[in-house]
């Protein structure tokens, strides 16, 4: 199948500093990454994404937030925490980050192809009302509740491999009793939430914390019996990827052990998994990575085996 490739110039607005982990040139590393690899930057279809609206943002967040990130930016910048911060150029970088993910979704839900959205800023931390490590939208939760509020399906599955626990994605989605959360994370680690034991309120959240410095395959293993065990007797209508790429070895910010073998070992299974479920629907975000090399590369093998290859 098709592998559709959506971005957007706005995301790199979102201006950190270079001394910060989350930088522009995490999501220049994967142009790079394509540019060197041909073949498959002629085979997949490059697109530009949209701008997440208002009204699409408070599908997942309050509006008092939404608005309270846009009069930052307005008013130059801002720092929501420690490690968050908005720039002039903030507002146009997380609606085009969340805005790539609905127009994969419908790209995907149309049949035309699966997607890799390389965004930033990430989302997988960002809260109802609260930004939050590094996020200011959560991507991926406003569009497992778009998917469902415009195309009308119910049964969503989020699988987030990035080494922090998705708290913020948990967050955004664990009242909707249709939409399932797996997330793999290494334990302890920020955010300090994402404990076996919780299930959320409706018992839709799988959490696999682990340690860091493990054998990659126990990695690999973990997380695909958790995808098995959240969908067994319960069937997706859509996939949806949190791909972070600070679970590789290596990362400055994580201990995981991951190389770019077990990448497209968790996206084939994914994908394999997909197309059983629901015709291949399909769509990934790009999370953390902060080693840019590692970042770019890893998503050029994340989007030749989302082709299936």
């Amino acid at each position: 199948m098709t592998v559709a490739f959506i971005s957007h110039s706005d995301c790199g607005r979102h201006d950190t500093g270079w001394s910060h982990p989350e930088h522009v040139g995490r999501i220049r590393a994967v142009t790079r990454a394509l540019r060197n690899d041909w073949e498959l930057m002629l085979r997949i279809d490059h697109r530009e994404g949209r701008h997440a609206t208002a009204d699409d943002l408070a599908l997942a967040h309050d509006p008092a937030y939404i608005a309270s990130v846009r009069d930052a930016a307005a008013q130059g910048g801002a720092r929501f925490d420690a490690d968050t911060v908005a720039s002039e150029g903030s507002w146009d970088a997380a609606t085009a980050g969340a805005g790539c993910v609905l127009d994969g979704i419908d790209l995907t839900v149309a049949g035309g192809a699966r997607a890799f959205c390389a965004v930033r800023p990430p989302g997988h931390h960002a809260l109802r009302a609260h930004a939050m490590g590094f996020c200011l939208f959560g991507n991926v939760a406003v569009g497992a509740h778009y998917a469902r509020a415009r195309h009308g399906l119910r049964r969503i599955l989020i699988v987030d491999w990035d080494v922090h626990h998705g708290n913020g994605t948990q967050a955004l989605v664990q009242e909707c009793e249709d939409i399932r959360f797996v997330s793999m994370h290494q334990w302890p680690w920020y955010p300090g939430t994402g404990a076996a034991d919780d299930r959320g309120p409706r018992e839709t959240v799988w959490n696999v914390p682990l340690p860091g410095g493990l054998p990659a395959a126990r990695y690999v293993k973990a997380f695909l019996e958790a995808v098995d065990a959240a969908t067994a007797g319960w069937t997706p209508e859509l996939v949806l990827i949190s791909a972070g790429f600070d679970s590789l070895n290596g990362d400055p910010l994580g201990g995981f052990t991951l190389e770019m073998d077990d990448v497209a070992t968790l996206t084939r299974e994914m994908v394999a998994r997909a197309v059983t479920w629901c015709n291949g629907h399909v769509v990934s975000a790009l999370e953390g990575g902060y080693n840019p090399d590692r970042v770019g590369e890893a998503s050029a093998v994340h989007m030749r085996a989302l082709e299936g290859e």
